[in-house]
Order: structure tokens, then C-alpha cells, then sequence
């Protein structure tokens, strides 16, 4: 593909990109930066998880992303007495036909809301892998594939809370990156109050791009180039998890990997046909710091995975920045 051809499809991106973003935040007030790290997750073809204190939007913040986009959307309240087959779908025996009938679950949609992940049980919660990893549910030896694009964006309070169960490391590792919503500041709450007071304004939000648009929206940012010293620099720094004496849980190869597909889509997003070493820091706190596992002597001095990760990048060396940059003529 030619340079052209590349800033072409990269200006498409960014032009629908820019309205799926206008159409969010005019239901998120005041938080363009969480706004815009959802997109990222968004074109990456990965999951977004959603931990805040309850009230500051994010159950909002998932459905408006969802209608932002005309496609089939399901939410999924997570209660201790959900079941697996609630999520899955469960075999049905037709009395008429004399035979199994699958019922598919929630899951099969292509955006899937999962409220409050954490309140049901382990148990639960691990109904989500194969579909998030393989984009398939496996259920009476029979194999069904699931819509594309697919994305879970799942909310969750933080784990002190009551009636919580903490998210296994598997699941975890399965969700692109981890937003915290945070508190809006006194002028965007002021503005919230004004656009909420009388109709929500997720009533009136319509779809500003359609679900094929965003599969050609992944394919571009799959096309995004990474020079081998970017992809040296984001192993360096999931490895160094790995071997930090206050970690008893590094990063995992999958973290890696979605931390480059995570910075290929900011590159695009941001106009550009290559990653850049900004594109990997920016991106990772979010990506990396949900995966690690402090040591018990870490949390008894209150020692977070986002203070680890921001010590590994101080401790990083940085390749040059504009290497790839040369490489493709850019």
C-alpha cells in the first residue's frame, strides 16, 4: 500500500472516529481524555473495563459508546445469582422436534454492556472467557461464533466495596485496558446538571457510524506501522513487570501484544501511519496496571500497580522517537 493510499484511509478514520467521539461526549461531560482512551480500545478490537466508585457515569459512558454505533447491543446486569447459561445461552429440549435447541445468551451481540462485573461470582464472571479471547461460545460440544466487531465494556466498583468479588487474573488479562471515570470537575458538573436535569441526553443520541464502518476502522489500525525499536521497547517494559521485586504478577505476553494494537490505534487516531514511544506510554497505565499483582508487603505499604508502571517507564530507556517516522518516509 502506498503512502497515499495510507493517509487516505487514516484521514477516513479519523473523520469517523471524530464523530463517534462528538456523539460520546455529548453524554459524558467533561471527560474527553476517558472518551477518547475508549475509542482507542474500540478501534484496537479489545474490551474496555470501567472501575469507579458507584455515580460518576460509567454505566452511561458504556451506553453511550454502544449507541454511538448502529449496531446490536446487550446489557447484562451482574447479580451473585446470575448464571452462566444466563451469559452463554443454554440448550433447550423441543418437545416438537424431538431434539436440543441452543438459546443464545446476552453474549451474542456485538456490543456487550456488563454492569457491575464484579458483584457476581467467579464462577460467572469466567463465562466471559472463550468469548472475549476467541470471539466464540463452545456449549454442548458445538462451536458458535459471535458477531463482529464484539466488544465487552464492563463497569465495576472498586474491590473494598460491599458485595464485590475481586475479577480473576484471567479475566483481567482479557479486558485491552482499565479507565477510571473519576469525579468530573465543578464547571462539567454544572454543565451535566443543565443537559440531565430535564431528558437524558442518551435518549436522544443517534448512531454516528455504522458497525461495517468500524470493522474498516480496525483493519486500518491493524495496517499502522511498528518499527522493530517500538516493539523492543514495549517487550522491555512488560518484561520488567516480570522481575520488579514488589510484583508477585507481571505482565503477561497478551498484555504486550495489546499494548501495541492499543498504540497503533492511538497513532491513527491521532493522524498518523506509524507508533510512536508517546503512543506506548500514554497507553501504558492503562493497559498494563490492571493485570499486576502487588506483593503483600507492596500493599501493606500502600504501593499501587499505577505507581510500578510509571516507575518502569522512568527506568526505561527510550528509543528514538522518530525512527519509524524515517523508515517509512513520513
Amino acid at each position: 500500500m502506498t503512502t497515499y493510499e495510507e493517509q487516505t484511509k487514516l484521514t477516513d478514520l479519523s473523520a469517523t472516529a471524530e464523530q463517534v467521539r462528538r456523539a460520546v461526549e455529548s453524554v459524558i461531560e467533561g471527560k474527553p481524555e476517558v472518551v477518547r482512551l475508549s475509542l482507542t480500545v474500540l478501534l484496537a478490537g479489545g474490551h474496555l473495563l470501567l472501575e469507579d466508585v458507584p455515580g460518576v457515569g460509567k454505566t452511561m459512558l458504556a451506553k453511550a459508546l454502544a449507541k454511538s454505533i448502529d449496531c446490536s447491543v446487550q446489557r447484562i446486569q451482574f447479580t451473585p445469582d446470575l448464571l452462566p447459561t444466563d451469559i452463554t445461552g443454554v440448550s433447550v429440549y423441543d418437545q416438537q422436534r424431538k431434539e436440543f435447541e441452543f438459546k443464545p445468551g446476552a453474549v451474542f451481540a456485538q456490543i456487550v454492556i456488563g454492569d457491575e462485573i464484579n458483584r457476581a461470582s467467579p464462577k460467572t464472571q469466567s463465562a466471559l472467557l472463550e468469548s472475549m479471547e476467541e470471539r466464540q461460545v463452545t456449549a454442548d460440544g458445538r462451536t458458535y461464533e459471535l458477531p463482529s466487531p464484539f466488544m465487552v465494556i464492563a463497569t465495576q466498583n472498586p474491590v473494598e466495596m460491599e458485595g464485590t468479588y475481586p475479577l480473576p487474573e484471567a479475566q483481567r488479562d482479557r479486558f485491552m485496558a482499565r479507565v477510571s471515570v473519576g469525579y468530573p470537575s465543578a464547571d462539567a458538573e454544572l454543565r451535566m446538571l443543565e443537559s440531565h436535569g430535564g431528558v437524558s441526553p442518551l435518549e436522544s443520541l443517534r448512531p454516528a457510524a455504522h458497525a461495517s464502518d468500524i470493522l474498516k476502522l480496525i483493519e486500518a489500525v491493524r495496517e499502522v506501522h511498528v518499527s522493530d525499536s517500538v516493539r523492543r521497547y514495549a517487550v522491555e517494559l512488560t518484561s520488567a513487570t516480570r522481575t520488579h521485586p514488589e510484583l508477585r504478577l507481571g505482565a503477561s505476553p497478551r498484555a504486550t501484544l495489546h499494548l501495541v494494537r492499543a498504540a497503533k490505534a492511538a497513532a491513527a487516531l491521532a493522524g498518523r501511519g506509524f507508533v510512536l514511544p508517546d503512543d506506548i506510554q500514554q497507553l501504558a497505565v492503562p493497559v498494563l496496571a490492571h493485570r499486576l499483582l502487588p506483593t503483600a508487603q507492596a500493599q501493606l505499604n500502600r504501593h499501587t500497580t499505577e505507581q510500578f508502571v510509571a516507575d518502569i517507564l522512568r527506568r526505561t530507556t527510550v528509543p528514538d522517537p522518530y525512527a519509524a517516522q524515517r523508515l517509512r518516509g513520513y
